[in-house]
């Protein structure tokens, strides 16, 4: 069900009140939800999952039985018209419909599917944070110019918080073409808002506090005390809301590459990508599409289980 624009504002700002703070018995935040995290069966899933998509990804490249691009089906003359052999002894997942080893294929393309939820991720969180944190300070700090300069930031927000993501990813990827570099842009677009409108959030928070007033009666400068103190101290829902993105920025990478806006190279494996060039073959070999479709949900839950329990461990009404 898609959220209307208010209450998709409302949502964010909620988690915008996980700004780290040290709890009345001297100890951090993050110390606390580190404990936490250690006794949750879904953050120890999560970790394990993505520490093993990790590891494929940048150790199984270098282990693979074959390279990704050779047909090595084609030329032992296996592949014909509507027949694409399955698994054997030396091919575990099979071959593709250009004689390719699949599972190599899958192997390599979990390195293509990392670097683009990273990257995309990386871009809206690094947009997503000037914004939000030049807005957050004038708002908390600024004055009546400050607020001035909140409120026209944020409206720009807003108008691209209204527009549903996929949308919006799809609209710009087919302005910019097909390319794995728009894919990475367009989801990275996406989540800009997201980011903004919680460390805004969780600055204005901060700028209420006691050592603020404090620092700001001492004569510290306030673009200093925002830099050195504010922000720091704002970026837990942040780092949190970073973890669950790299779970939507997988799917919606996916997604853009389903619509053909991905990677036009066939040859550089891409989970996306290899979903998209199984449909046609569905009727002759459906593991084909199986293959990296449940490779993108695992990893995509891992992420999920991942910063859902973050969010619970670092959420001050939940701490004891």
């Amino acid at each position: 069900m898609t959220l209307s624009p208010g209450k998709k504002r409302d949502k964010i700002d909620r988690l915008s009140e996980l700004a780290a703070r040290d709890d009345e018995r001297g100890v951090s935040l993050w110390q606390e939800a580190f404990r936490r995290l250690r006794g949750n069966p879904a953050a120890i899933v999560g970790a394990v999952i993505l520490a093993l998509f990790v590891l494929v990804a940048v150790v199984g490249p270098f282990l693979v039985p074959y390279t990704a691009t050779d047909t090595i089906g084609i030329r032992e003359g296996l592949i014909k018209p509507g027949t694409i052999p399955g698994p054997n002894g030396d091919h575990w997942f099979g071959y593709d419909h250009q004689g390719r080893d699949e599972f190599s294929r899958m192997i390599v393309g979990a390195r293509q599917t990392l670097l683009v939820g990273v990257v995309s991720t990386l871009i809206g969180l690094a947009i997503g944070a000037l914004i939000g944190g030049v807005s957050g300070a004038a708002a908390g700090l600024g004055g009546r110019w400050g607020r001035w300069i909140d409120t026209t930031l944020m409206r720009f927000i807003d108008m691209l918080l209204a527009m549903p993501s996929l949308l919006l990813a799809v609209s710009i990827a087919a302005l910019l073409g097909a390319s794995l570099t728009t894919v990475m842009i367009a989801v990275g677009v996406v989540s800009v808002p997201v980011f903004a409108r919680l460390l805004r959030g969780s600055m204005i928070s901060q700028a209420n506090s006691d050592y603020v007033l404090a620092a700001t009666s001492l004569g510290v400068k306030k673009s200093k005390i925002a830099l050195t103190h504010v922000v720091p101290n704002s970026l837990a829902p942040v780092i949190v809301q970073a973890t669950l993105t790299l779970a939507t920025a997988i799917i919606e990478a996916a997604a853009l590459s389903f619509l053909g806006l991905g990677n036009p190279d066939t040859a550089v494996p891409e989970w996306g990508v290899m979903l998209a060039d199984a449909q046609q073959y569905l009727g002759i070999r459906p593991s084909l599409a199986i293959y990296p479709a449940v490779a993108i949900i695992i990893t995509a839950l891992g992420f999920t289980l991942l910063g859902e329990a973050m969010r619970e461990a670092l959420d001050p009404k939940l701490r004891k």
